[in-house]
């Protein structure tokens, strides 16, 4: 799936998040490791989108920024795990290998990460065992965002 939407309001959130959340559970075995890279800068919505997608997939906890703890895990409706990171405040990379990010990255569960930028190194790129999507998300001069989605 490749697809930009723009999104105003946050009603307009819903249809996209729902049709991200399709996206991304399509196919999907367990057995091969998806993660998605949410970029955009501080502000632009990354956190609220993962709530949104969060949301259609049925989970009920309290989704929230993981900026200190550096990841939370919820579950699904279909009591799937998802991982949600946010590597925003880590100084050094060591930090996510003290967190086991691989055990993470490689369960099978979703992976949703904020500031990928931050362990670029890490990122399994070239893994055929990996399911690697991308969302970027902007801020027009009107404020709308814009969301640019690569789901594989």
């Amino acid at each position: 799936m490749e697809d930009r939407y723009i999104v105003s309001d946050l009603d307009d959130l819903e249809e996209v998040a729902g049709k991200l959340a399709s996206a991304l559970t399509s196919g999907d075995d367990g057995a091969t490791a998806r993660i998605v890279l949410f970029y955009g800068s501080m502000g632009a919505g990354k956190t609220t989108l993962i709530k949104a997608v969060c949301e259609a997939l049925g989970v009920e906890d309290t989704v929230t920024s993981p900026t200190f703890a550096l990841v939370n895990e919820y579950r699904t409706a279909e009591d799937k795990p998802v991982y949600h990171f946010d590597f925003y405040r880590i100084e050094r990379i060591e930090e996510a290998y003290d967190l086991g990010y691989e055990e993470y990255f490689y369960s099978g569960g979703l992976c949703l990460v904020e500031w990928p930028e931050k362990i670029e190194p890490l990122i399994p790129y070239d893994d055929p065992s990996v399911r690697l999507s991308t969302v970027s998300i902007t801020v027009n001069e009107k404020g709308a965002r814009i969301i640019d989605c690569h789901i594989v």
